[in-house]
């Protein structure tokens, strides 16, 4: 795990989180010189998510011990705030949970917080790993029939689509250090890793960026595992805020974030 660091070390530390098979370049590229100017930005990659990496991911547990211990390295245990994009708000939500180091906001980016049994994760796992392999090491999918999906997604003038993949880093970045394990792992741990529900560790207040167009049961399982979570319903599809508005996500992030 490596942390990436922006930013006057004065300032408060926003940690941001990236999502699943996501590279931080890509997730929040975008946004780092923005929030930069108010905050020390502590942009994480993930064990095996980062090029200079000779690990592979094994579990949310495993990554969540070495950011709060680089957060009482390296922030003598405090930090202003976490944004959690996708992935990340899980982990977001389990820090808060947790409750191993101070923090004072969390965000959840558009985060599904899927759970499954052990059984069905492998089997979703196995999939994803699949489908998503080849396209981050090559830019192009094994389906003919996914990659002309993929061709008439890109020709399409939504710009929801090309910020959707810039996201991930793929546009822009080699990902092909990215082993199959280390995707694997990422995504089968997220779905069995235990995530309590009515967290509320008397510290920290949750922000959810609650995208509308993923539909209403996410907003039930925000209300699910969060106490009085405080809800930004955005009439968008899943991190289409910061991926196509990032000047709108890093004013509302600053908007959050009082210090």
């Amino acid at each position: 795990m490596k942390i990436h660091e922006f930013g006057e070390k004065k300032k408060p530390v926003i940690l941001l989180l990236p999502g699943t098979v996501c590279y931080w370049k890509g997730n929040f590229g975008n946004v780092i010189d923005n929030l930069s100017k108010d905050f020390l930005v502590a942009a994480v990659a993930y064990t095996g998510f980062d090029e200079t990496d000779t690990e592979s991911y094994s579990s949310v547990t495993d990554e969540l011990e070495r950011i709060e211990r680089y957060i009482k390295d390296h922030y003598d245990g405090k930090i202003l705030a976490a944004y959690g994009s996708s992935l990340g708000g899980t982990f977001v939500a389990h820090l808060a949970a947790r409750h191993h180091i101070s923090m004072k906001y969390g965000i959840i980016g558009s985060s599904d917080l899927d759970q499954a049994g052990n059984m069905k994760a492998t089997a979703m796992a196995k999939l994803m790993v699949i489908v998503t392999y080849n396209f981050i090491h090559t830019g192009h999918y094994n389906s003919k029939l996914m990659q002309k999906r993929y061709e008439k997604q890109m020709a399409d003038p939504d710009p929801y689509n090309k910020a959707f993949v810039a996201i991930t880093g793929r546009d822009k970045y080699d990902m092909s250090f990215i082993t199959k394990n280390s995707l694997l792992n990422q995504f089968k741990s997220d779905l069995i890793t235990p995530l309590p529900t009515g967290i509320d560790n008397g510290e920290t207040q949750i922000h959810v960026f609650y995208a509308k167009k993923m539909g209403e049961k996410y907003l039930e399982r925000y209300k699910k595992y969060f106490k009085d979570p405080i809800i930004h319903e955005q009439d968008m599809r899943h991190e289409e805020l910061l991926g196509v508005y990032p000047e709108d996500w890093c004013k509302l992030v600053k908007e959050i974030c009082i210090y």
